[in-house]
């Protein structure tokens, strides 16, 4: 009797198998060729919309905590096709906005890049607290020299 048992349970472990990877099989295909439409669809509406957002805001730096160099970098590499760049930053990042003007003022200026308008201001914000709290803010033009 034991001999019996094993032998159904195998050939219904083998039919479950078989019936299964049909099945997933066919399932896969459909959803793969349902996902693939959606996801170009998708994609283009994205792109679309990404580009407007990039070429609007792609004259601004915004200094944070990353290395001096990097923001440097970033910087000259957006003047190279720009003729002006914002340098944004507020708070404890003030400092280094002002390095990164000033790197690119001295050591570029061979190359024609200075320093142009600055704007000083400041932002209120909602501490973790709950309280308002005023943070300072730097805007620093640079631009390409045009004489």
């Amino acid at each position: 009797m034991s001999e019996q048992k094993t032998d159904t349970n195998k050939v219904d472990v083998s039919e479950q198998k078989t019936d299964t990877n049909k099945v997933d099989v066919s399932e896969q295909k459909t959803d793969t060729s349902r996902d693939t439409s959606r996801d170009t669809s998708r994609d283009t509406s994205r792109d679309t919309s990404r580009d407007a957002n990039r070429d609007a805001n792609r004259d601004t730096i915004f200094i944070g905590k990353k290395p001096l160099m990097a923001y440097v970098t970033s910087t000259l590499i957006q003047l190279a096709n720009l003729s002006k760049v914002s340098i944004k930053a507020r708070g404890m990042s003030i400092g280094r906005a002002v390095d990164v003007a000033q790197i690119i003022a001295r050591k570029t200026e061979n190359a024609g890049y200075a320093i142009g308008e600055i704007k000083i201001g400041s932002e209120q914000l909602e501490s973790r607290d709950g309280r308002q709290r005023n943070v300072s803010t730097i805007d620093i033009e640079v631009k390409r020299n045009t004489t």
